[in-house]
């Protein structure tokens, strides 16, 4: 917990008694979930699209006759706090961290630290193993977490990002995913020893002697015995093997130890279906169309509560109401063809889009002058966004 040595004075909320608790509690799960190469692969495209998101803060004014004026990054402490939040990680890693524990514990949590005047100048990301809704005289929400190393600290809800997924019950947090995963994660690991009993098995036993009448265990041991020194030793040059009525030899194939591939496929499709994917999603193998989908119905949720979480957390009402808003643009997102691309093409002749954004998309360097609308009914205005001498 080194992110929180530096934070020792904020572990008790001094002055504050609680004097409410609930039962609004979350708890994690033991930890096991992540080494599950299924829940891996399932939440990775996740957590990577979440990290690619750019945080941007935006302010819109409205200046006149309903005119609005709309500035990017306009502070430079916030495009610094966005793009730095800690000494230890950078926004995307930041987004990424929250994105994987939203995945598996469908709760995220980050800490805002202060400075004197309330202006934030860092976020944590909180690893916690529990966390407890808490109120104090005044109806103050706090929450109080415990840690993996045994501490506990107590933060105002006002102070704590907060990202939440399946909020069906309860006023505070998400509800966990494990219950509904822990069975079908039982299945998948009682599986996979039964493979690896199977791949030990089939280098072992390569016959089987189905006798047709009962048999008493010494006579089936000396049978086995029999068969293997007569007919599979490497003297046995003929390449025959014969057996009497009273037992059937069967040759042992790999596949035979294995379980059913079918009931494996449909407790695999099971745990994608509880994290809202698929397989083409986890092979990279998707179009533009499934990707679509698949942003619209997982990663465009988290993006909202991303907004709506970090702006009302680090902006007061009255920053807010000046028109200061956190963004997360998913224009550096590339799930498009080349063919796709290059019909954006149309919109920097209609002044949409400008040259460098366009660029942008084939991950091409910007060029001077590529920042202002392309005026292609007059090309010799282009760098000067169209407009003449």
């Amino acid at each position: 917990m080194r992110l929180f040595d530096r934070l020792k004075g904020l572990k008790k909320t001094s002055g504050v008694k609680m004097v409410v608790t609930t039962n609004d509690r979350f708890y994690q799960w033991n930890g096991k979930i992540y080494s599950s190469d299924i829940v891996r692969a399932c939440i990775a495209p996740k957590v990577k699209t979440i990290g690619k998101l750019l945080a941007t803060h935006i302010r819109t004014k409205i200046i006149s006759d309903g005119k609005k004026e709309t500035k990017v990054n306009p502070e430079a402490y916030m495009r610094f706090l966005l793009e730095e939040p800690n000494p230890y990680m950078t926004g995307q890693k930041l987004q990424e961290r929250m994105a994987a524990q939203l995945a598996i514990n469908k709760n995220a949590f980050a800490l805002i630290v202060r400075d004197e005047n309330g202006y934030p100048t860092g976020i944590y990301p909180i690893a916690c193993t529990g966390a407890e809704a808490l109120y104090d005289s005044a109806g103050t929400l706090f929450l109080r977490f415990s840690m993996p190393n045994g501490e506990s600290y107590t933060f105002a809800y006002s102070d704590v990002i907060h990202l939440s997924e399946d909020v069906a019950m309860g006023t505070i947090f998400g509800q966990p995913i494990m219950p509904a995963l822990a069975p079908l994660m039982e299945i998948v690991t009682t599986t996979d020893q039964g493979i690896i009993s199977a791949i030990k098995n089939s280098s072992v036993i390569r016959w089987l002697l189905k006798f047709n009448t009962s048999q008493r265990p010494e006579d089936v041991k000396k049978a086995a015995k029999d068969f293997a020194s007569s007919f599979l030793s490497v003297e046995n040059g003929t390449g025959v093997a014969g057996v009497d009525a009273k037992a059937e030899a069967i040759q042992i194939q790999p596949h035979d130890f294995v379980p059913n591939a079918a009931q494996m496929d449909k407790t695999k499709a099971r745990i994608y279906a509880l994290f809202n994917t698929n397989e083409k999603i986890v092979n990279s193998n998707w179009s533009e169309s499934e990707w679509a989908a698949y942003f619209e119905a997982e990663i465009e949720p988290v993006l909202l509560d991303m907004q709506n979480e970090f702006t009302r957390k680090l902006f007061s009402r009255r920053e807010r109401a000046a028109g200061n808003r956190i963004i997360f643009d998913a224009g550096g997102i590339d799930s498009e063809t080349t063919t796709t691309k290059m019909s954006y093409v149309q919109m920097v002749n209609r002044r949409s889009m400008t040259p460098n954004e366009w660029r942008e998309k084939f991950h091409m360097a910007p060029i001077e002058g590529g920042d202002k609308p392309y005026d292609w009914q007059n090309p010799g205005n282009a760098l000067k966004g169209g407009e003449e001498e």
